[in-house]
């Protein structure tokens, strides 16, 4: 079918787009896009060490500028909170998972965004944006707060959690109904001709910008896409599939290996941050027999494809802006929500033994496991929900035009999702408001990463400035280069110095017993501060 022809966007497309074409007073007023990945790994893409093939976000990269130290929220409802609003998930009413109706306490776990944060869509509007959003949104089920309650224009997408690329009736358990939704009205997406999300959710971002340029032209504009990809289940087209067959048979250890020696030799990592070691829940590559091995492959090369295939959709909006002359004057941000997903166990999980068909097809509902999850985290420890840098560490790219004047350049420096909000705001030479719809608003806690994308500055952070993470009993803090983690259900604290040691593989507690101490303080600080659990 036409929409699964491969979209060839080659690398003269940026390379050729750095020629201002925009007026002085338009580049004051920069297009914001905003992209975003769904549990995909901090090694995942090309220009972060990843054999998958990834050419228009390593443009993007090699045009613009990848950060190594870049946080998110652990999770998806956390982190798109997070990433919405520029405040901590549980200021913003997500410290938790979505919840499906209203609550009748709001806290910090009422699985909803709250009255008491904004969206950057919510301050943009106000300041003469057209606010676009197309996939996942994940932190509202209910009126009235999806997207459109939420500051956006037009909306096309997944309001709840993880569905079927190919066709919503067929779910991870028989008889679930996901919320889909354009704009204002709950849709299925068996109405549409030739559904598939990654894809369908490009088309519909498309249209809404051809109609921008139509009928809106003199507005800038905030679109912002939630790919579902490359979350489970594992589905693409048979054809992108077969690009991968067979790349994945020498096992998961070999390719983190490759992985890990790619990204010391582009200088993603130094060559002192040791590879930590096989997580314990990876299943034994050699002891799995031939046909457990093929399934195995076949597997990791699904979940390529759909990685590839989120690339390829992002060259068909690179095309677009560049067709306008909007290139330039359009910040690009790219990331994931969290670290890979282990859900399940070392080899996955079929979710739907019912459906019998291929794995990647409509007729099936697989994860790809523990053991290829710690390759897509590679170099770090643990994954998803964790508080280890394999949970919260994302890839981070951003693009700008001739604005960034050290393109190509690795940012050492230390980043939060909290900070999109900032930035956008000082992008959009606006103000963030103490109050909206008669509601007082939390102050923003993220800050604008502005000055490092032009230069000006190399961090926005400093020695004593505290990042802190809590979701479902998982908890760390990060002050300067020391981070504490404590997993669910235990009572220790463990100590790190991620200057030393990025892939926390060595506790230091017994040395450093005053530091820990003093930084669990400040967590617990925090935590009483956003009314986060700290038991």
């Amino acid at each position: 079918m036409k929409h699964f022809l491969l979209v060839v966007i080659t690398i003269s497309l940026l390379s050729a787009c750095t020629t201002p074409t925009e007026n002085s007073e338009q580049a004051e007023r920069p297009n914001i896009l905003l992209i975003m990945a769904d549990d995909m790994g901090y090694s995942d893409l090309g220009c972060y060490g990843s054999e998958i093939s990834t050419p228009n976000l390593d443009q993007l990269a090699n045009n613009g500028l990848r950060f190594t130290q870049f946080y998110n929220g652990a999770r998806c409802c956390p982190t798109r909170a997070s990433l919405l609003t520029g405040l901590s998930p549980h200021r913003a009413g997500m410290g938790g998972m979505i919840k499906h109706k209203p609550t009748d306490v709001a806290d910090a776990y009422q699985g909803y965004l709250n009255e008491q944060c904004v969206t950057i869509a919510e301050v943009l509007r106000p300041a003469g944006y057209r606010t676009y959003m197309t996939g996942k949104w994940h932190v509202g089920e209910f009126r009235p707060v999806w997207p459109i309650d939420r500051g956006f224009d037009r909306h096309y997408g997944l309001v709840s959690g993880a569905m079927n690329y190919w066709n919503m009736e067929k779910g991870k358990r028989e008889g679930l109904k996901r919320v889909f939704v354009e704009d204002s009205t709950r849709i299925s997406t068996n109405d549409e001709l030739d559904f598939y999300s990654t894809i369908t959710y490009t088309d519909k971002a498309i249209n809404y910008l051809e109609d921008h340029y139509q009928n809106f032209n003199e507005q800038p504009f905030f679109c912002y896409i939630g790919h579902q990809a490359p979350h489970w289940p594992l589905h693409a087209p048979e054809e992108a599939i077969q690009k991968y067959l067979g790349k994945y048979k020498a096992g998961w250890d070999t390719v983190r290996q490759q992985r890990y020696r790619r990204m010391i030799e582009m200088g993603v990592i130094d060559s002192n941050i040791p590879l930590s070691p096989t997580d314990t829940t990876a299943a034994d590559w050699m002891s799995l027999s031939e046909e457990e091995r093929k399934v195995m492959d076949r597997k990791m090369a699904v979940y390529a494809a759909q990685i590839e295939i989120m690339d390829e959709q992002i060259g068909r909006i690179l095309q677009l802006l560049k067709n306008k002359n909007q290139l330039e004057n359009t910040v690009i941000f790219f990331l994931s929500d969290n670290g890979a997903c282990a859900e399940s166990d070392g080899t996955g999980r079929n979710f739907r033994p019912d459906l019998t068909g291929a794995i990647g097809s409509e007729d099936s509902y697989h994860s790809y496991g523990h053991s290829w999850a710690n390759v897509s985290n590679t170099p770090f420890r643990k994954f998803k929900s964790w508080t280890y840098e394999g949970g919260t560490a994302t890839p981070f790219i951003v693009h700008w035009g001739n604005q960034i004047k050290n393109k190509g350049d690795f940012i050492r420096s230390v980043g939060h999702i909290n900070d999109v909000m900032p930035t956008c705001v000082e992008l959009a030479a606006t103000s963030y408001p103490t109050r909206f719809n008669n509601e007082p608003i939390h102050p923003l806690e993220g800050k604008s990463l502005l000055p490092i994308l032009t230069g000006e500055n190399i961090a926005v952070r400093d020695s004593t400035d505290v990042l802190c993470w809590e979701h479902l009993g998982n908890k760390a803090a990060r002050k300067g280069d020391w981070k504490i983690v404590q997993n669910k259900n235990t009572a220790d604290w463990l100590l790190f110095n991620l200057a030393q040691d990025r892939t926390e593989s060595k506790d230091l507690s017994n040395e450093y017993p005053d530091v820990k101490e003093a930084i669990i303080l400040t967590y617990q600080n925090w935590a009483t501060d956003v009314e986060a659990r700290t038991k």
